[in-house]
């Protein structure tokens, strides 16, 4: 169980955004709304260089998030130690608000996955990571949150509903939760349950950051609707309502929007943190 004297400050209950190199200059002249950012831990292991020295100049203006994309929690292996050594000396200089990684497994025989895949909630899967997450946060000495996950299928050997999973990895581990909205909704569309239901039933008290990010719509194989995490577009109305829904029960939380692929201009991406905004207004 993590050490609550461990926990750094936290995030500022407003819009954040996942830093690109080309919005810096925007982000520096003409940031809105914009009270925060996050950066992916793994672009930023190396030392020194221009994405560092921007980003320290970020930080003079900017509270940080750092989100984890390859410490495969969910895998069955022991987690991989020089990563995460890696991790602890970027953590230790940037001093974050807040640190995240994924509900998901993406190593293999040592091989790294370019994916997050998915894990069936069962006991058995549910004490590894656990152990893991003590593992990492006591290795950190900080808290973790755990992000919700975007699924595609359903695992026959689950016998633990996720939003339970997820409340006792907080119980075990004491660490927190990062809500993604964007993740309840494709979830939601392609494995056929309400995603206000979702909400409403989730551990909203354990929620340090609440994202939202676009999404593809496709078909699957027999015509059904089938929803990709792609984080490519603005967000849809659906998931907006979606968050204006949890932010009516759990009240006002730090919102980051996501956009990782075909990446637009700064005047764009600062629209979707002002939407976030009105949307945090709302219940304020």
């Amino acid at each position: 169980m993590l050490d609550t004297s461990l926990l750094p400050p936290t995030l500022p209950n407003k819009p954040g955004v996942g830093y690109k190199p080309t919005h810096f200059s925007g982000l520096c002249d003409a940031p809105g709304p914009v009270a925060w950012l996050e950066v992916h831990a793994e672009n930023y292991m190396g030392d020194g260089g221009r994405p560092h020295a921007q980003l320290r100049r970020l930080m003079q203006e900017f509270a940080l998030s750092v989100h984890g994309v390859g410490l495969s929690i969910g895998g069955e292996k022991p987690l991989d130690r020089a990563h995460l050594d890696r991790l602890k000396r970027l953590l230790d200089w940037t001093a974050p608000a807040s640190f995240s990684e994924h509900l998901a497994w993406s190593t293999h025989d040592g091989a790294y996955l370019n994916d997050l895949l998915p894990l069936p909630y069962s006991t058995a899967t549910l004490t590894r990571v656990a152990d893991h997450i003590d593992a990492v946060q006591e290795h950190l000495g900080r808290r973790m949150l755990l992000e919700n996950p975007s699924s595609y299928l359903r695992f026959a050997e689950s016998t633990w509903s996720e939003t339970d999973f997820l409340r006792e990895l907080v119980r075990r581990t004491g660490c927190g939760l990062l809500l993604d909205v964007n993740n309840v909704f494709v979830s939601a569309t392609n494995l056929g349950y309400a995603p206000m239901e979702y909400i409403d039933i989730f551990p909203l008290d354990a929620v340090g950051e609440i994202h939202v990010g676009g999404h593809d719509n496709d078909v699957d194989g027999s015509g059904a609707p089938l929803l990709i995490d792609s984080h490519g577009k603005p967000v849809a109305d659906p998931v907006w309502a979606l968050l204006d829904h949890a932010l009516s029960l759990s009240g006002p939380r730090p919102i980051l929007v996501e956009w990782d692929n075909d990446v637009p201009d700064w005047p764009t991406l600062r629209l979707e943190a002002e939407r976030a905004a009105r949307a945090l207004q709302t219940v304020s």
